[in-house]
Formats: structure tokens, sequence, C-alpha cells
């Protein structure tokens, strides 16, 4: 598996990652499943994440995002799957949605954290820095340690929470961050053009000063809708108290938050969340990954005899 892993990290257009997480999970990571996977190998995943959700929903099924019936997501989403270590048996994944958006004319992508599912039994087994921080961290450094955009929709207390306390410069919720006029326009180009990824109808309202989605859960996320007092709380009664306070819960209301991974996240991510056993092995895929992103552009660069496509043509 881990020289499969670095295999794919040199060669592969897409991040792809595998390896073993500690001595209970194994972990898989798809950039673009359908674009990088084979047929066979992206009915698998499928079927995984399905089982997933089954686990969680009583046996019913999701119909947005991920799981909506024309299966665009799987082109332009990052999906990470954890595995049971002894038997394979698929316990959690989250599916990261890249959202499509300008800045300053150009072309850019948002991280939407999507939608995470975790099996019920398996929700003891400290697998949050793996389905929130992992997947935002490999993509971080496989873009070449680029500050890279990240959202969140949700009404759970806990996940804004860890929002706040996981990534820098996010709005709403965190302490001392007011919204710049990035949070306010790539909140409008989200809620304008990319609400299917997060199951949010055209007839869901927006508070923009707020970042309120109102009556979000009518857009196939119907099943995923919660009362307060059985939303997870965070430790940190703040987040509480915002999301009592921001959101209707009756009416069905959603928090967008707005943030950024840069260096001091990553730092951060790898000093707090992650666990003492799993470093030597996250430090070996952030090295190939890095190497991949920063070291091996630089040498083919400056290989002045070798053709480099269009920014250096053959002679």
């Amino acid at each position: 598996m881990r020289s499969i892993a670095i295999f794919a990290a040199f060669t592969g257009r897409y991040l792809q990652l595998g390896f073993r997480s500690g001595r209970d999970h194994r972990v898989e990571i798809v950039e673009r499943p359908a674009l990088a996977l084979s047929p066979a190998a992206l009915a698998e995943l499928t079927a995984a994440c399905r089982a997933v959700v089954a686990a969680c929903l009583d046996g019913r099924q999701l119909d947005y995002g991920l799981f909506a019936p024309d299966g665009a997501a799987w082109e332009r989403s990052v999906v990470t799957l954890v595995r049971r270590a002894s038997d394979g048996r698929p316990v959690a994944f989250n599916a990261m949605p890249l959202l499509r958006v300008e800045r300053g004319g150009v072309p850019h992508e948002v991280l939407h954290l999507g939608l995470v599912m975790v099996d019920p039994a398996e929700r003891s087994g400290g697998l949050s820095w793996i389905l929130y921080g992992l997947t935002c961290f490999a993509l971080f450094v496989r873009r070449g340690l680029r500050p890279l955009w990240i959202s969140s929709v949700t009404q759970v207390p806990a996940v804004v929470g860890m929002v706040a306390e996981t990534f820098d410069d996010v709005f709403p919720a965190q302490a001392g961050t007011q919204a710049s006029f990035a949070h306010r326009h790539l909140a409008h180009q989200i809620m304008r053009g990319e609400r299917g990824a997060f199951g949010v109808g055209e007839d869901a309202g927006f508070d923009a000063d707020r970042q309120v989605i109102t009556d979000a859960y009518t857009g196939g996320s119907d099943n995923l809708k919660k009362r307060f007092d059985v939303a997870a709380k965070h430790r940190d009664d703040r987040y509480n108290r915002f999301c009592a306070e921001a959101l209707d819960y009756d009416r069905g209301d959603d928090v967008l938050q707005i943030g950024r991974i840069d260096l001091s996240t990553a730092r951060r991510f790898m000093a707090k969340s992650v666990p003492r056993s799993a470093i030597p092995q996250l430090a070996v895929q952030g090295l190939v990954l890095g190497i991949q992103a920063v070291v091996a552009p630089m040498v083919q660069w400056l290989a002045a005899d070798k053709p480099l496509d269009r920014l250096r043509p053959a002679r």
C-alpha cells in the first residue's frame, strides 16, 4: 500500500494517498475520483461511501452532492475514506467538493469541507483529525503550500467551533475576525452557483451580513436537519451560544463559514490535532507531496536542456 501511495503521489495528476493510520484504520484520499480512478475502483469507492451513509441513517440514503443522480460531484470532490484495518469495512468518509469561484477575474477553487459521516459504532475512534484536517493539509502541500480558501455549511456547534479553531481568518464565529471583501465575495459566489454541493435549495434565503442560510434543508439534505438539543456541542460554550443565538433550528438554518488554510494552519494542525503515533506516517506522506509540488518542478525547470511542454518547447 505504501509503495502504491508513493508512486501515485509522484506520477498522478490528482492527489491520491493510501496509508495506515495507527493500528486500527486505513485511510484513502482521492482527488476527483471519477477522473483519477478506473470504473471498477470508482464503483468500489462509491459502494463504500454508501455503506457508511446507510449505517448512519438507518438504511436511508442521501440524494444530493456526492450522491446526486448525475454523479457529477465525483469529478470535482476530494474524498477521504476510512476503513477498519482488521477487515477492510468502511467506517467513515468525508467528501470535499472543490467549488468554482473567481478572484480578481481569475478562476479559483474553494475547498468546501463538505459531508462527513462516521459509523455510530466508530464515533469514539478519534477520527476527526483525519476527516477534517488531514485532507486539507494534504491538498495544501500538494498545491505547493499556496494559501487555500475553505468553506463550511453546518448547524452543528461542534463543527462551527472546529472550523473556527482549525483554520485561519474564519468568518463568522472566530473571535477577532471581521468579514472582509474576500469573505463577502466568496460567500456570494458560493450561494449564487454552488448550493447543490451542500444540499441547499434555491428557495433558501441568505443573510449576507451574518452569513446565515435560512430554511436550508430543502435541497436534498433533509435527513441531516437537527434540533439544537441533539446537535453535537463544542467543548467551548461560546460556539454553542453563537449557534443558539444566530440560528433558528425549528426553521432549519445553517451558518456559512469562510476561512483559509496557510502555513500557520498547517503548523497548528501538526502540533495540536495529529496524534503522536501518526506523525511519522504523516511526515512521510507530506514529504512525498512536498517533493512533487515544490522540489520536482524546480529540478525540471533547472534542467535547461530538457523540453518542458509550453514553458520550454523542444528545440
